[in-house]
């Protein structure tokens, strides 16, 4: 059994997770609980936020996030990857910075227009 709490919403819901059973979720008060607790057991993801380097006039770092969340495994990774980027300004929110990052299928992306 593992206890975990749901940030799907701002109920904040204490799940219960039982292994042994097929994953089965108690505690949640919505269905999108259940998915939260099971996907957070079998496949943990998170959104990965950091910042790059940038050739600008106007700053030296680039706000970055992945398009979807990642493999919780694979953070470490993409934060090493990311340290080795830097882009040449301009570039605009959503500008794809990496394309298929890690072989995960999602890209990278820009989160703030940045010009000369």
């Amino acid at each position: 059994m593992k206890n975990l709490i749901c940030i799907v919403c701002p109920r904040g819901c204490r799940l219960t997770v039982d292994e042994e059973n097929n994953y089965a979720v108690s505690g949640n008060q919505c269905p999108r609980g259940e998915e939260y607790g099971k996907n957070e057991i079998l496949n943990p993801v998170r959104t990965l936020t950091s910042t790059v380097r940038i050739d600008s006039k106007e700053l030296k770092l680039c706000p970055v996030r992945t398009e979807k969340p990642i493999p919780k495994g694979k953070m470490f990774e993409g934060i090493k990857a990311l340290n080795a980027v830097s882009l040449k300004a301009p570039v605009k929110t959503g500008d794809i910075v990496l394309k298929d990052f890690l072989s995960t299928g999602v890209d990278v992306i820009v989160t703030r227009d940045i010009p000369v």
